[in-house]
């Protein structure tokens, strides 16, 4: 067979196609920083608990809202729990001019946030959960079936602690509490609570006592 001069370049593709050397995709290079071997021990699984804490993914978490300790400015007295709503953010007054901060979410709606002072008085391991009759009428059809309450456990929304805010002596209905979706902390999710990472609530459910005063800013 005679392979004309026409013929030949039409299959010169073909050719060289056979000889190029196809090298596989790169992997994309994670642009993400690294994470702090303090923030993965800080937030590691707890095998000493009465149900399952897992290890937070740290990698969902913006890390601005992770656990730490920094200078504070504010008149209230060590010891206090200062909630800032529009930061996002709880802080444990201490000593100095310092404070413990915590990462928060907060409520979906300003109308939904606790303003102003409120007491502690009440503290619980692995709470109950009862939704308010405000959020049963406000989402029937998500609240209506629980509305008798969840006992503690791994799929309770306030999640392994509780911290119940009084004013005057009554319940106020607002707690400071774990979290089933830690990727909604620095949001505005919740429907008026202020919650923490499971870890994080641990933490200062541990620090403070009964009868610790709290302040919610204004957002």
């Amino acid at each position: 067979m005679h392979l004309t001069r026409r013929s030949l370049l039409a299959s010169t593709p073909l050719f060289l196609a056979g000889c190029v050397t196809h090298e596989p995709p790169q992997p994309v290079a994670d642009l993400r920083p690294p994470v702090d071997p303090g923030h993965l021990a800080m937030y590691a699984a707890l095998d000493d608990e009465p149900f399952p804490v897992p290890a937070v993914d740290l990698g969902g978490i913006d890390p601005r809202f992770l656990r730490r300790e920094v200078a504070y400015a504010t008149p209230e007295p060590p010891g206090t729990i200062v909630v800032d709503p529009t930061a996002r953010y709880a802080y444990l007054v201490r000593e100095g001019g310092r404070a413990i901060r915590y990462g928060v979410g907060v409520g979906k709606e300003e109308a939904f946030n606790f303003r102003g002072e409120a007491v502690v008085a009440r503290k619980a391991a692995w709470p109950r959960w009862t939704p308010t009759p405000a959020m049963v009428r406000r989402e029937p059809e998500r609240y209506g079936p629980v509305a008798g309450g969840l006992p503690g456990g791994p799929g309770n929304p306030l999640g392994p602690r509780a911290l119940y805010l009084y004013r005057n002596g009554q319940d106020t209905l607002y707690r400071l509490h774990g979290t089933t979706e830690p990727g909604t902390i620095g949001t505005m999710v919740s429907s008026g609570c202020v919650r923490l990472l499971n870890q994080d609530i641990i933490d200062l459910h541990r620090r403070v006592p009964t009868g610790t005063r709290a302040v919610v800013l204004g957002s």
